[in-house]
């Protein structure tokens, strides 16, 4: 009897093996490579004690365990061991994610995971397998986007690490991505990253300026310089959600069929190109670019550029009339009412 159990359990790991394959090997992957990280870190006790690390370094160190407290003490972000190790990448990326989308239609498409549910991207610690991965969407008939990323969070499950391509941020960006950051080890839904992510740059944002607000004072050049930031990304953003929209309203005249059609994608590159150039007189008669560039038509984006604006930006102004309207500018109130609103992993 027990024999018969046995070989049946096998046989269920085999067939699971066979059908999830793909989850199984990326799992692992996954697991190899931020165990990798976790065997290389150093505590940051050990580092602000080392007389052979230089001081500059330690102040940003120091700096990013103070955007933490702040965040725990004043937006009411959840306390973590986050950012007590860290990780000395040598100069090299980490990270490699991957957006895709349709071909004549900006939507994401959808990478499935076992307990943590859907998201629009993937990320590998493997620059190869991510380079694979990415020519299987091609062959899809998929636009593709793949970029470094500078932090991730494990959303409580291990120890994210300070690493050392944040200590060369300014302060203000700084502090937006550890609370970025943070705000998904707090609050994280399960199959709605839009909200996730939208949430997160969010309060990164909000929380960045309350922070150099309390640290430097309202007129500082660090308040400053993150606020003229502020004023060209946002502006850029809501270019490239408008440009999304524009984009739509043109595949829309396509029909259904998404296969490759030589006709559509030359309309398609013109209204790309449009949208990026245009970008370049954002904020003409201030200080940044005023005089168009030219994209060489290998430099033209695709849909899956678009994408990360969606993920990332699309949802700010709901998130900004909800929290001025309802709460009076109280980011730590405003925090507590959207953890009882949503249920969090």
């Amino acid at each position: 009897m027990i024999k018969k159990i046995l070989l049946a359990l096998l046989g269920i790991i085999l067939l699971l093996s066979i059908f999830y394959y793909d989850v199984l090997s990326y799992g692992f992957m996954q697991a190899r490579g931020q165990i990798s990280i976790l065997m290389n870190v150093e505590q940051v006790d050990e580092i602000l004690a080392d007389p052979n690390f230089p001081d500059s370094l330690k102040r940003r160190v120091r700096l990013i365990q103070e955007i933490k407290q702040f965040g725990v003490d004043s937006l009411g972000l959840s306390p973590s061991e986050n950012y007590t190790t860290f990780y000395n990448q040598h100069g090299r990326p980490l990270i490699w994610l991957i957006t895709a989308s349709e071909r004549y239609k900006i939507a994401p498409h959808e990478f499935h995971f076992p307990i943590v549910g859907t998201f629009p991207y993937k990320g590998f610690f493997d620059s190869t397998r991510a380079a694979y991965e990415e020519r299987e969407l091609i062959k899809k008939g998929l636009d593709t986007d793949v970029g470094n990323v500078s932090a991730w969070s494990t959303l409580g499950y291990l120890k994210d690490p300070i690493l050392s391509s944040m200590l060369k941020r300014k302060d203000g960006n700084l502090a937006n991505l550890i609370l970025h950051e943070l705000t998904h080890g707090t609050l994280f839904v399960k199959n709605n990253l839009e909200l996730n992510e939208n949430l997160a740059s969010f309060v990164g944002d909000q929380g960045a300026i309350r922070f150099l607000r309390y640290k430097y004072g309202a007129e500082s050049a660090e308040m400053r310089a993150y606020e003229y930031s502020k004023k060209y990304n946002d502006g850029y953003s809501q270019h490239m959600l408008r440009g999304t929209v524009r984009l739509d309203s043109l595949y829309q005249t396509f029909g259904n069929d998404q296969s490759a059609d030589a006709g559509k994608d030359s309309l398609k590159k013109k209204l790309i190109r449009q949208i990026i150039e245009d970008a370049d007189t954002l904020l003409s008669g201030t200080q940044t670019l005023t005089t168009k560039r030219r994209l060489a038509d290998d430099k033209i984006p695709n849909n899956a550029y678009f994408i990360s604006y969606l993920t990332y930006k699309s949802k700010q102004d709901m998130f900004l009339r909800e929290f001025e309207n309802r709460f009076a500018g109280d980011l730590k109130a405003y925090l507590q009412y959207l953890k009882k609103q949503y249920p969090s992993m």
